[in-house]
């Protein structure tokens, strides 16, 4: 039996400057499931995205969903892409076992954690407050290319990772510190500065952690941990029920941190080269 794809519309260039494509996914000319493929916004016309791949449950486990995303690495290449992305959510172990059979990588995990009504204390001698805007500024500069670097030691090219960077952070913050959901603050333990948090208030349904980071000097001393407390905080007292974020992958100790404070893993977020 041959499994092809056969496009269900002409080539889609989107407002957003990327391309996508619906295919349907065909045994000897019979449709069994869909694929969509596209490029992404964040990274360019180099990195394609698998958006969404179903096969009917009749045709399940027949290896018709491998062959499908081979072939949509074909299409891939085909548009001058060198990689390739998808995220799979975190109840499709069949989806996460297929990608990574052909070779795809944990990248993140998105976590979240459904929050209660009462804020949690911090602990005794920590205490936060607003940050300034020079503290803001000097803040921003080291949290931007962190922030690029990071793709850069995940294998995006660096003219890419600093282009994301930007994008990223015009998009987010176009107000800096004054922008509009978004809250800036500096914990303090014992008079001394210990962390900064940022966190989105934008999502009425949901918080989430953008940046989280202790000052080097203080790491080690559970500064971490009151970061996400005070997060905790924040979100309950703005009437956000979730609290969410993203845990890079090999980031061994913040995903322990996450999941001791009750954070469970909602989404991976994989990636392949194209070779």
């Amino acid at each position: 039996m041959t499994t092809t794809l056969r496009p269900l519309e002409p080539l889609q260039r989107n407002p957003d400057g990327t391309r996508s494509r619906r295919y349907q996914v065909c045994v000897n000319s019979r449709p069994v499931g869909e694929i969509r493929l596209g490029t992404s916004p964040s990274f360019g016309e180099a990195v394609a995205c698998v958006d969404d791949l179903r096969i009917a449950e009749p045709d399940r486990r027949r290896g018709r969903g491998t062959v499908a995303a081979l072939a949509a690495e074909e299409v891939a290449r085909s548009w001058g892409c060198t990689q390739i992305d998808t995220v799979v959510p975190a109840s499709a172990d069949g989806a996460l076992r297929l990608f990574g059979a052909l070779g795809y990588t944990l990248r993140n995990r998105g976590m979240e954690k459904r929050l209660g009504t009462t804020p949690p204390a911090l602990p005794p001698g920590s205490s936060a407050r607003p940050m300034t805007g020079a503290e803001f500024d000097a803040w921003y500069e080291h949290e931007f290319d962190d922030y690029a670097r990071m793709w850069i030691e995940r294998g995006v090219p660096e003219a890419a990772a600093y282009a994301k960077a930007h994008s990223d952070h015009e998009k987010l913050l176009p107000h800096g510190l004054t922008t509009d959901g978004m809250l800036f603050s500096v914990l303090e333990h014992e008079g001394a500065r210990a962390g900064t948090l940022w966190l989105s208030l934008r999502d009425p349904g949901e918080a989430f952690v953008f940046d989280v980071q202790t000052e080097v000097a203080r790491r080690g001393r559970g500064h971490g941990r009151t970061l996400m407390l005070l997060a905790e905080r924040q979100a309950i007292e703005a009437g956000r029920p979730v609290l969410g974020l993203n845990v890079h992958a090999g980031n061994t100790p913040a995903e322990r941190l996450y999941e001791s404070l009750g954070y469970e893993t909602t989404e991976h977020s994989l990636s392949k080269p194209l070779l």
